[in-house]
């Protein structure tokens, strides 16, 4: 018998075993990853409602009147709004209480987002139309 012999170097299971961890551990990278991207969608997403209420508030509080629709669906694709005018009430009373609210998808969630604000009556939201037809007339 040769005892003298010493092998240096690693055994093809040692090297299986190596490999075997690396793939798990890469696996679980991959599966950190794709749950990153989605929470980034989603605050991509109510990032984008918020910022497109945000304007149509600053837009009729200004103007009087909304963000033409062409204009909304260029600068924000994947948002619709929607726009709600009431009378104010109590401590409000007097004033219209305009409420927009944004949604948009993102990753199969619904992601939505309402702003409020109150203003002067003389400030009345005007139909996008209107307003059209208005400047053409000057």
């Amino acid at each position: 018998m040769n005892r003298g012999i010493r092998h240096n170097g690693f055994l093809l299971t040692e090297s299986m075993v190596a490999l075997a961890v690396l793939i798990v551990i890469l696996s679980c990278m991959a599966l950190t990853l794709k749950v990153f991207r989605k929470i980034n969608q989603y605050q991509l997403a109510r990032q984008q409602c918020i910022s497109a209420a945000q304007a149509q508030l600053d837009c009729i509080a200004v103007t009087g009147s909304p963000i033409d629709n062409e204009i909304i669906k260029r600068l924000w694709p994947k948002v619709s709004i929607k726009i709600e005018q009431s009378d104010g009430k109590y401590q409000w009373q007097g004033l219209k209480l305009v409420k927009v609210k944004a949604t948009a998808k993102a990753d199969n969630k619904d992601v939505s987002v309402e702003l409020a604000r109150y203003l002067a009556p003389e400030r009345e939201i005007r139909p996008v139309s209107t307003r059209h037809q208005a400047e053409v007339g000057q």
